[in-house]
């Protein structure tokens, strides 16, 4: 008896797991990708962070700097450049409101994030090894790969700093669920997003199916 309880509460909490991602992931979409053009920004950026998610395992150095140089420069500009941010008349919420809601970077939090990642290459002119991490660069191309590396570190940094936030925040399921859904959010955004470039094509301009 005891062993059938504790298997329906694990049961219950995958459920409520799933249930929370989908949601995340629906909040995400309905409110943040409206424009035609971020949704193909990030097509294009989850093609890249798939892409680097492969190199991840050969290549770190490589991966990073495709991740951060290509992918992540591509997601957010779509987000600051192209992304309506008057009032949202189909969910009816001001750009102000999905700020304040929003669970993961919003806005704000994304410029603090994008200036750290900008920044942190400086690091490398007090300690070209990175306090000892790294060997002494002999050429350009070892300097690029210690900025990789440096970049990986701050992704994985911010990914677990805003994790471990959430759960003071909210709770250590909504923390979970939110890291969970920033690594899976290159499959879904390219299964969601890959008409887009089309639509482009045809001359539109915005997803009237969320905006």
């Amino acid at each position: 008896m005891k062993a059938l309880k504790m298997y329906a509460a694990d049961e219950e909490d995958r459920m409520g797991f799933k249930a929370q991602l989908q949601e995340q992931r629906w909040d995400d979409h309905r409110y943040y990708h409206h424009s035609l053009v971020n949704q193909s920004l990030h097509f294009v950026s989850a093609t890249t962070f798939l892409t680097a998610y492969v190199l991840l395992f050969t290549d770190p150095a490589l991966a990073s700097l495709l991740a951060w140089g290509v992918a992540m420069t591509s997601r957010q500009a779509g987000h600051f450049f192209f992304e309506p941010k008057g009032y949202d008349h189909v969910n009816q919420a001001t750009h102000v409101h999905k700020e304040e809601i929003k669970v993961g970077y919003n806005l704000f939090r994304k410029v603090v994030l994008m200036t750290l990642w900008a920044l942190s290459p400086l690091i490398l002119f007090a300690s070209p090894t990175l306090f000892g991490l790294l060997p002494a660069p002999q050429g350009y191309r070892d300097v690029l790969r210690a900025v990789g590396i440096l970049w990986l570190g701050v992704g994985g940094g911010g990914l677990l700093f805003r994790t471990v936030q959430l759960f003071f925040l909210r709770d250590v399921m909504s923390g979970l669920v939110w890291a969970t859904k920033i690594v899976t959010d290159p499959f879904n955004d390219f299964l969601l997003y890959w008409r887009a470039p089309f639509r482009l094509l045809k001359g539109e301009r915005m997803d009237h199916g969320t905006a």
